[in-house]
């Protein structure tokens, strides 16, 4: 990619979108340009027909993101809590919010270190793949302050309560190994094999009906904090959408001629 000042670079390649977070000199710690470039960003891709998939990373090789820039947040919190919630909180929750939520799959590709924001990153993302060379840290505790991007909330749903805590309260590093064991990540590749892997996995979605993919995305990301019972209504739903789309149809007819499916994503 062409060096530039964009807060998010972006490119497309046979359907795969790659947004790359573009501080290397800093980390790729997260202000608020790039927050507020990123949500655009989704924003169009979105929408974008010819986009199937999408894969975030960091630009450089230190960083995928060390977390919020503390320059910036810390005026915020200078001007108090009405500032620091509207500026810091609401911006970087929705950030992960619509990284969660996203009607596409968005698959993290961590290349170094994902401390904190950067960590949220991964946590709210459906898929992540990790290089050996990456780094994890919850690291908030030595500021003073808990994590405001959805830290204590999605952690403990990943990991589970106790070991989410321990990483909360002590802020200690740990490994691709014990973030994949966590729940954290997918799979852990070396440094080389890391955006191959990333593209590797789109493309294997991607061999199914767009329709399907973003029905399972949204069952799951609704139905997780729901009771079973609810989940199971959320998921119902999402199948009756599907019941008259031509995807469904050609589905079912491929598979009774013994031949493969053409999706349409209608």
């Amino acid at each position: 990619m062409p060096r530039t000042t964009e807060p998010v670079l972006y490119e497309v390649s046979d359907g795969i979108a790659t947004l790359t977070l573009n501080r290397p000199a800093k980390l790729n710690a997260i202000n608020y340009a790039m927050a507020d470039a990123l949500l655009a960003r989704l924003d169009r891709l979105e929408v974008e027909g010819a986009v199937r998939a999408v894969i975030l990373t960091g630009a450089g090789e230190q960083a995928f993101s060390a977390g919020g820039d503390i320059h910036e947040f810390s005026e915020s919190v200078a001007a108090g809590p009405k500032t620091a919630l509207r500026d810091f909180v609401r911006r970087g929750q929705a950030m992960t919010a619509r990284i969660e939520a996203f009607s596409k799959p968005v698959i993290v590709a961590v290349n170094g270190l994902a401390f904190g924001g950067g960590c949220e990153i991964t946590e709210a993302a459906p898929l992540a793949v990790s290089s050996t060379a990456a780094v994890f840290a919850k690291p908030e505790i030595k500021l003073g302050m808990p994590p405001t991007f959805g830290g204590t909330q999605r952690l403990p749903r990943l990991a589970g309560r106790k070991r989410a805590l321990q990483l909360l309260l002590t802020g200690e590093t740990f490994s691709p190994e014990r973030a994949l064991e966590l729940g954290l990540v997918n799979q852990v590749v070396a440094p080389e094999d890391l955006l191959p892997a990333a593209r590797d996995l789109a493309r294997r979605i991607m061999e199914y009906s767009p329709l399907a993919v973003s029905a399972i995305l949204g069952a799951v990301t609704r139905g997780i904090n729901l009771s079973i019972a609810e989940g199971l209504l959320a998921e119902g739903e999402a199948f009756a959408r599907l019941v008259p789309s031509h995807d469904l149809g050609e589905g079912l007819a491929a598979w009774k001629a013994r031949r493969p499916a053409v999706y349409e994503g209608r």
